[in-house]
């Protein structure tokens, strides 16, 4: 942090996550709810043309050759990777190694090993370390999980997690990125499957076995073979009990980004569908109606008493999802600040590892069409921070 109370920023990408988290970050300059300290555009670094675009769009200062030169930026605090996924692994550890506190895209890496190094080596280093699975900042989420915690739905018995999405029916797509095993890691599965995997463990705890399924339906694009899956799914079983069902595929027609999350217990339910974004769904038995007669009602979660009311627009007006990532960026700014934890309501490079392990579980799983047990590492040595 500087003398002004500023945190120095250097975001690696100039994608689309990149312009996601430099609108965020301009926004909370400004905003009129922040607590923590003031984000500071300091660099930016990728394809030189697209590099120098964006720092005149967003204004940032300096336009890096690469993601070496960001780190070795003594006003960088903060080293934002919002790059592929296969550009993850390395240039964080080496932020890290340098005293940089860390952001990084989802998923974490391309494989649950890379994620775990990456989690070790923050935490090595003891900075504070932040991975960007946004939808824990959307409003009617972050109410599902204090319903959750204070026993509104009793006992969780069900999971329903869905995402499903349309772009991949192309066949004239090229091989970009995400169809390209090596740079990817998976396809659906580790693109918007991460999502919804992390929403799932954030709402009920922690998945100790699946039983997955994986498809490549248009293994052809443009002469070359696709190696990563276009859809997957998946029976989900927690440590509490409790079972799930997990679905996500990129080849559905007539859904463009379809998220959809349900969790039933023994005294009611939650369900939670992105299309309506501003809205949480909740059935009760608390309140005296007839079992056959607790249907579905509505809570708008646009108050001045939900989550995120200091950041948003005044009572009743909707957030969009680009407020998910003012929320988020407001959270990452505080616990770099020193005025509150990544953790529990921010996923950190340990939850990142831990989704990574669950997608890899049920990649063997499809492979060797049995139930496989997750399989968590700890820490090899004791960390310095939470």
């Amino acid at each position: 942090m500087n003398d002004d109370g500023e945190i120095g920023i250097a975001i690696f990408g100039t994608g689309f996550m990149a312009e996601a988290h430099s609108r965020a970050f301009l926004q909370l300059r400004s905003s009129r709810g922040t607590k923590g300290p003031t984000p500071h555009l300091a660099a930016v670094a990728g394809e030189r043309g697209r590099a120098s675009k964006l720092a005149a769009r967003v204004g940032f200062d300096e336009v890096a050759e690469d993601w070496r030169s960001l780190i070795e930026n003594d006003r960088v605090a903060l080293f934002d990777n919002a790059s592929s996924n296969y550009q993850h692994a390395q240039p964080t550890i080496a932020a890290a190694a340098s005293g940089k506190h860390l952001f990084c895209e989802k998923p974490l890496a391309i494989s649950a090993a890379e994620a775990y190094q990456m989690w070790c080596a923050a935490e090595e280093a003891g900075v504070i370390h932040m991975c960007g699975f946004n939808y824990r900042f959307v409003p009617a989420i972050r109410l599902a999980r204090q319903i959750i915690r204070t026993d509104g739905i009793g006992h969780v018995f069900n999971v329903r997690c869905r995402y499903l999405a349309s772009w991949a029916l192309d066949q004239d797509i090229p091989l970009v990125w995400r169809l390209n095993a090596s740079q990817a890691g998976y396809g659906a599965l580790g693109d918007i499957g991460s999502h919804i995997l992390d929403l799932a463990r954030y709402l009920v705890g922690e998945v100790a076995a699946v039983s997955g399924a994986t498809r490549t339906f248009l293994s052809q694009r443009s002469g070359n073979t696709v190696e990563v899956d276009d859809a997957a799914t998946a029976v989900l079983e927690f440590d509490s009990g409790a079972i799930g069902s997990f679905e996500v595929s990129r080849v559905c027609p007539g859904h463009y980004n379809s998220l959809v999350i349900e969790v039933n217990g023994s005294a009611g339910s939650l369900l939670f569908d992105m299309d309506d974004l501003n809205v949480l769904q909740y059935a009760s038995l608390k309140d005296g109606r007839h079992l056959s007669s607790a249907g579905f009602r509505k809570i708008r979660v646009t108050g001045d008493e939900h989550p995120f009311s200091d950041l948003r627009w005044p009572y009743g007006l909707d957030i969009g999802w680009g407020d998910t990532f003012l929320f988020e960026m407001d959270h990452l700014m505080r616990a770099v600040g020193g005025c509150g934890t990544i953790a529990p309501d921010g996923a950190t490079f340990e939850d990142g590892y831990r989704v990574a392990e669950i997608c890899d579980a049920i990649a063997r799983s499809a492979q060797s069409s049995r139930r496989e047990a997750v399989q968590m590492r700890a820490l090899p040595t004791t960390p310095r921070l939470g």
